[in-house]
């Protein structure tokens, strides 16, 4: 059985206390594809997974701002153990919004149990590039889901694999024991960055479902769901950027210049030209903290808004929430790739695996564009059009 955590100061707390045992082994990780497999049991057994279940079903019910600094703390440690959490998170508040109160009762006590949610929500494109959609279709009092999905980040590591559907133009997300028959997860994610997210290709033959395992997601005008999913995602890019500027000042403290060119100091640490670029890197950092801080509170604000209030403090979060994201894509993007600039080529050595970093920052931020965020909030500001936010 798992820890269950009560509160979000204790959250934050062993978030902290497991990133730094999850930083000894992540440049080795990485380097070798050694998927955390120990690091996720510990993760489970923390507690960690069972923050956001509502205290009314014994959960700690956390702040969303606490969720993202929990991400942000595993982040900055392994950027590829951050970001495995995500779809864990993303449907259990998918299921605050749309599950029955049977489904909540059974996955919300399987999650502090210690169970991990992982994802099968990306459907495969076909060889004309259009997307080839997982179906459902009823069977035997239950239903039977087929359907090849991809970018399924946790599922390796799952227990239940939540997968997207289709019944007659309708969503419905369905909740699939990982070893069910018919259902297969491929490892074969092979991207440059973000190498250990235990991603891979889920593929579904006739896989049964019974009814009350299916959760059909409602199409409603205005959500915070958009919202919280986009924290993680900003949550994890501000992690990495914090690792990377934490790597990158331990590895200047160590160098000196020698016969540099233009050096102004003996230490790269005391030139004065290297504090500015390296104080540049942390205010980019410490901006998409508190925007991060910031928007997660927005979210909480809307969440417990009168109705009337709702339709407003929801589009305010989106926008806090664009702001985030884009400002997070900035800085960890900046932050990996810059500092090697004020280091000699010490630096770039393959065994210390400083690269990782930028790989990281570079795969993930690709997911969702900064251009589309910047526009967001620009469209807010000058025309007064909140972005359009809608159910999962």
């Amino acid at each position: 059985m798992a820890h269950v955590i009560k509160t979000d100061e204790e959250a934050i707390e062993v978030a902290r206390e497991l990133a730094a045992g999850f930083a000894e082994g992540a440049a080795r990780r990485d380097a070798e594809r050694i998927l955390p497999t120990a690091e996720i049991e510990a993760l489970s057994e923390s507690g960690l997974l069972g923050i956001t279940v509502p205290a009314g079903h014994g959960g700690a019910g956390v702040r969303t701002a606490t969720l993202g600094a929990v991400i942000r703390e595993l982040s900055a440690a392994d950027g590829s153990i951050g970001q495995i959490p995500q779809n864990h998170f993303w449907y259990l508040d998918s299921l605050r919004e749309h599950g029955t109160p049977g489904l909540q009762t059974f996955l919300y006590a399987e999650v502090l149990a210690g169970r991990r949610l992982g994802n099968a929500a990306v459907d495969a494109r076909g060889p004309d590039g259009e997307r080839e959609r997982a179906t459902l279709r009823p069977h035997d009092g239950g239903y039977l889901i087929s359907g090849r999905k991809i970018y399924s980040t946790g599922a390796l590591f799952a227990h239940w694999i939540p997968v997207t559907t289709l019944d007659e133009d309708s969503h419905h997300v369905a909740f699939v024991p990982r070893d069910a028959p018919g259902l297969t997860v491929v490892d074969d994610w092979d991207g440059f960055g973000q190498r250990t997210t235990a991603s891979g290709t889920v593929l579904l033959e006739e896989v049964f479902v019974p009814a009350d395992r299916i959760m059909p997601v409602r199409r409603q005008d205005v959500t915070t769901f958009r919202s919280f999913g986009l924290l993680i995602h900003a949550a994890i890019d501000t992690g990495i950027a914090e690792g990377a500027l934490a790597d990158a000042a331990a590895f200047l403290r160590g160098y000196t210049k020698g016969g540099w060119p233009g050096a102004r100091a003996e230490k790269v640490v005391d030139d004065p030209v290297v504090v500015q670029r390296f104080g540049e890197l942390a205010v980019q950092t410490r901006a998409a903290r508190a925007l991060l801080e910031s928007a997660g509170d927005a979210v909480d604000r809307a969440r417990a808004a009168a109705p009337e209030d709702f339709e407003r403090l929801a589009g305010e979060a989106a926008v806090a929430m664009a702001a985030a994201r884009a400002q997070a894509d900035r800085a960890a993007n900046r932050v990996t790739g810059e500092w090697f600039e004020l280091a000699g080529a010490g630096a770039v050595r393959g065994p210390l695996g400083l690269d990782r970093h930028w790989r990281n920052a570079r795969t993930h931020t690709v997911h969702d564009p900064r251009r589309a965020k910047v526009h967001d909030v620009g469209n807010y500001h000058l025309n007064g059009i909140a972005p359009r936010s809608y159910p999962r």
